[in-house]
């Protein structure tokens, strides 16, 4: 089913009135440049349109490489300070033509996959001892031919690639590098780039699993090519010097957020990425923004929060820093002020979307103002549909109301991997991809995310959405962090749980926090259980697993 998504084309330009980020004044359609006008809503009801002047892309992210190689040779792409890497973008496309034996394999992984057919992993890391695992689900591995394992256990798992230490069963990562340097590889590669298509897939990218279970997205090259390089444009990259391209990455690079927002974007505008540390680490993101001059950050809210909390923020050089990006999942307003006012990150944009719609879909124009950033995920991208759909009538919802948030667009994915099912429930007939997102929307077209629909807490019929209120705590002054979550209540169906994590050296009490809540919420909203946490489970990419914090909380309680 998602071998053969279309979409209905968009208008011209956009619907209804356009709206100017710079004079922040509305204008009727005009002949000059609308590089910094989004449409607003019309009609009083929650759909926008994105602007549609500028044509999307059709190069292949091979093409795109090659581009930008030509462009900009001897610009550093790459900068990987834990293993001592810097590449050009001459050197990096050099790395990627001689390689290609393994990206071959990767990428027959990927199509091909039904079961997991090969696994690529070092031997260790940290305390996890990965080939002992391997070896305890599938004990097979020790007497295999490289390359040609047979297992009953794990049927479809043929190919085991040791990427640090030879070991019994497997194949060397350098060795099977190597075996794609010859001619013949080389010459079947070019042969076979000629009769890609920018509709082909590129990439399964597995969500989070902030909810349940993660799902294969499977991405196109046209949906990540036109992604990374819209939001660009929002960024203004284009206007920069290489001077200030130069990206600070914490992000993992298998997160959407990280693989196109990120390493994508910086491919389509000469921008240099740099990994600080193999995973999330606050203090190196500080350190590298320091000695590498960075100038834009990317991270999750609860990245942003442990870079903030450094104890030795002050210490760091942070004067190149000008803007970047959080996204992930919704960011507090007091959050948001204190990345740009402390981190200098006057260009902050807000980013919203969903690994299906490949990542980003809302965003913010650098020159919002602060007030704007803090209260919404920004406005609608360039060739994008939205529309918020009340949940009850199944109508579009009015202004400034509750209801699912709606994408269609390139940017929709080609479906779930292997789940044609889950495809159709998620992308309606009309191409609508159903986000699982409560939002609202404005006037002006900002979009501002309540929370998700599966983590709205009902207690005793009134609706109530954890994101309003994990605003709300967070102005109190020893409060570092919040969640809200619903818990199991055999008379009001569910009540309110806030598990709230202090700033260092703060101490407060159960009372003290509902006293703080009286006569500022309602009183339905006030929690009727406060718990005090040190953290949250986080999934790999550092998102709140809200379901599990709601397990746990249940659990804690006696529920």
């Amino acid at each position: 089913v998602f071998g053969f998504v279309h979409f209905l084309p968009l208008g011209p330009l956009c619907g209804g009135l356009i709206w100017d980020s710079q004079t922040h004044s509305s204008s009727p359609y005009s002949s000059r440049e609308v590089d910094r006008m989004v449409s607003m809503p019309i009609g009083g009801l929650s759909y926008v349109q994105g602007c549609t002047k500028k044509h999307l892309n059709s190069k292949t992210v091979g093409q795109c490489l090659e581009t930008t190689a030509q462009r900009v040779p001897e610009r550093e792409a790459l900068v990987v300070l834990h293993e001592d890497v810097r590449l050009t973008f001459a050197q990096l496309k050099e790395e990627v033509s001689v390689n290609p034996a393994y990206q071959a394999k990767e990428l027959e992984y990927v199509l091909k996959k039904v079961g997991c057919k090969a696994l690529v992993f070092p031997k260790q890391f940290k305390t996890q001892q990965y080939y002992n695992i391997l070896k305890q689900i599938c004990p097979d591995v020790e007497n295999a031919q490289p390359g040609a394992l047979k297992s009953q256990r794990l049927p479809d798992l043929t190919t085991v690639i040791s990427v640090d230490a030879p070991l019994p069963g497997t194949l060397l990562l350098d060795e099977v590098v190597a075996a794609g340097s010859t001619r013949q590889h080389l010459d079947q590669l070019q042969y076979n780039q000629q009769f890609l298509s920018c509709h082909d897939p590129i990439n399964i990218q597995f969500t989070s699993g902030t909810t349940g279970s993660p799902k294969g997205a499977t991405l196109s090259h046209y949906n990540i090519v036109n992604n990374s390089n819209i939001l660009g444009e929002r960024l203004k990259l284009h206007e920069k010097t290489p001077e200030q391209l130069r990206m600070i990455l914490p992000n993992p690079l298998y997160h959407c957020l990280g693989s196109v927002a990120g390493t994508m974007m910086c491919l389509m505008y000469g921008a240099t990425l740099i990994l600080a540390s193999p995973i999330f680490n606050g203090k190196k993101a500080l350190e590298a923004i320091s000695r590498e001059r960075g100038s834009f950050l990317y991270g999750t809210p609860t990245m942003f929060v442990d870079i903030l909390n450094q104890p030795d923020f002050s210490s760091y050089d942070i004067s190149t820093m000008c803007g970047g990006v959080i996204a992930g999942s919704p960011a507090p307003p007091e959050l948001i002020r204190a990345i740009i006012n402390k981190i200098n990150m006057k260009d902050l944009v807000v980013a919203y979307g969903t690994t299906e719609n490949s990542p980003v879909t809302f965003a913010h124009f650098p020159e919002d103002t602060v007030e704007q950033k803090a209260e919404s995920v920004g406005r609608i991208m360039p060739h994008t549909e939205a529309r918020i759909m009340n949940m009850e009538a199944g109508t579009l919802a009015k202004l400034n109301t509750p209801g699912e948030l709606c994408i269609r667009g390139y940017c929709v994915m080609l479906g779930y991997w292997g789940e044609p099912q889950k495809t159709e429930e998620a992308v309606d007939q009309d191409k609508w991809y159903w986000t699982g997102d409560v939002a609202t929307m404005n006037e002006q077209g900002f979009c501002k995310i309540v929370g998700r629909s599966k983590d709205m807490i009902i207690r005793g019929g009134e609706n109530i959405y954890p994101a309003e209120l994990e605003d709300f705590f967070h102005t109190h002054p020893k409060v570092q962090e919040v969640q809200v979550v619903g818990v199991k209540d055999d008379r009001m169906g569910e009540e309110i749980c806030a598990c709230i994590r202090l700033k260092d050296g703060e101490e407060t009490t159960v009372e003290e926090i509902k006293a703080f809540c009286k006569g500022k919420i309602s009183h339905f909203k006030i929690p009727r259980y406060i718990v005090f946490v040190t953290n949250y489970p986080l999934t790999i990419s550092g998102k709140i697993q809200k379901f599990k914090l709601r397990e746990q909380m249940e659990r804690h309680l006696n529920l």
